[in-house]
């Protein structure tokens, strides 16, 4: 140990790169964690998951107060939006959460290097002037957003903005323009809009939420459109010139056709986001990048340098947080000589609009490209729950292999969709069939319930429709 600072060395603070360090310390491993932010936690605690899931929160009862939702429940008010106090709740959590990430490296002795990490060889980076030398160096740099040719962002004029840009507005925009139909840009494009604005979303694609199970971006479509949010499908933006305190775009038919216009108060540019991996010099540790960017792994995390280990955003697969998470516990415990494994089939995606959507496994189409299928689905509005609740949208999808029962996919839009969906992924871990879901006793009344019913109807025998 006496030529390295640090058993282990992690790149980058966010929920992989943090969970790493604190379980490595916990191992028993010198650990220390550079990260450059004035606090820890990433882009998805700072400006990413946890402020937009607070925005989110607030703008749902915004919204049932000033819709009828509330009235409709026999509770009459009429509500003031005001916008700095929601805010200021924003900011509050961040910090909270922030903070406690920085209390739980005290506690777990994990050193915080301020500043950002370069690399100077295959064992050692420079942080802030000062070179530090690690038995191994975990790569948790995580991700930025995609720029868009001819649309420059400008975060500090609040009229061309990215994903931290949209959460900062200091006032609800008369339009606003979303570029992009995935999960950011319906998240922040839901808040804007139930704070008021006129919404419309332009993507690429014939629909929105690529990668999502068919039925699921068919029915998504539908409530967004009933919410308000206009689309402008198979369309994509060439340019955006600043005009006063207006955006212009210009917009093309993606398969070619004549240019149109649209103004805008606030455009949101979400059109995906790109590994991190700028500015680490890695080349001076021998590392190269794939052509879209990335760190390639082995399973066990490791790269082609040893003692070089990458997670999260920066490799191939989802860029999810909770995926960087599970990595970062599993590279953790690789390097301590254990054995760590993340199931990558079973990664759960979640979209925090109203309802939520969720899924995790394969989608319908991707099953049948590997066999045959049976597939059973329930709506929401044959729940108990959800149907008093006033919630009526949505529906669980199960995809399970024909021959062996053994569930592929689960798919579902509901109010509670991220929570629920973690039974599906459960489910799957232990390699259950559809059979084991529709006979497991489930609470009543509870949104869940749909869970089993959908999974009764894979083979015909749903109850409550």
């Amino acid at each position: 140990m006496a030529d390295y600072d640090y058993d282990v060395l992690v790149i980058g603070a966010g929920p992989g790169g943090y969970v790493a360090a604190i379980r490595a310390a916990q191992l028993g491993l010198k650990t220390a964690c550079a990260d450059g932010r004035a606090t820890l936690g990433g882009t998805c605690l700072n400006v990413g998951c946890i402020p937009s899931k607070a925005m989110l929160h607030a703008s749902e009862y915004y919204d049932a107060a000033a819709n009828g939702m509330m009235a409709k429940m026999g509770i009459d008010v009429t509500p003031k939006l005001n916008l700095p106090a929601m805010h200021a709740q924003r900011i509050d959590a961040v910090k909270g959460l922030t903070g406690g990430i920085e209390f739980l490296f005290k506690k777990n002795k994990v050193d915080w290097l301020k500043g950002y990490a370069a690399f100077t060889g295959k064992d050692s980076v420079e942080v802030a002037g000062k070179t530090y030398r690690a038995k191994n160096i975990i790569i948790a740099t995580g991700s930025s957003v995609t720029p868009l040719p001819g649309v420059d962002v400008d975060n500090d004029k609040q009229i061309i903005v990215d994903s931290t840009g949209a959460l900062e507005l200091a006032k609800v925009p008369d339009h606003l323009v979303v570029i992009g139909g995935g999960v950011i840009g319906l998240e922040l494009g839901s808040v804007w809009r139930r704070l008021g604005a006129k919404v419309t979303c332009v993507e690429f694609l014939d629909q929105i939420l690529p990668g999502m199970d068919a039925d699921v971006r068919k029915d998504a479509n539908r409530i967004f459109k009933k919410q308000g949010i206009e689309f402008k499908l198979k369309t994509k933006v060439t340019g955006a010139v600043v005009k006063g305190k207006k955006a212009v775009l210009t917009l093309e038919p993606a398969a070619g056709g004549d240019a149109e216009t649209l103004e805008a108060d606030v455009v949101l540019v979400s059109i995906g986001r790109r590994p991190n991996t700028e500015g680490l010099a890695l080349d001076k540790a021998g590392l190269v990048v794939n052509a879209r960017g990335q760190i390639e792994t082995n399973h066990d995390f490791s790269t082609e340098v040893p003692g070089i280990w990458a997670i999260g955003d920066v490799i191939p697969g989802p860029m999810l947080a909770h995926k960087a998470e599970d990595e970062g516990i599993a590279c953790a415990e690789n390097i301590a000589g254990q054995t760590g494994i993340v199931n990558h089939d079973v990664i759960p995606s979640v979209v925090y609009t109203w309802p939520e959507i969720a899924g995790v496994g394969l989608t319908e189409e991707q099953a049948k490209e590997k066999g045959e299928v049976k597939v059973g689905k329930f709506p929401m509005a044959g729940n108990s729950r959800a149907k008093t609740n006033h919630e009526p949208d949505g529906f669980v999808k199960i995809i399970a292999d024909a021959k062996t029962d053994r569930v592929l996919g689960v798919w579902c839009i509901a109010s509670v969709a991220g929570t629920m969906i973690a039974q599906a992924a459960q489910a799957m871990e232990f390699g259950a069939t559809s059979e084991d879901i529709a006979y497991t006793c489930h609470a009543h009344p509870t949104h869940s319930e749909a869970i089993k019913e959908a999974a009764m109807a894979v083979t015909g025998k749903p109850i409550h429709i």
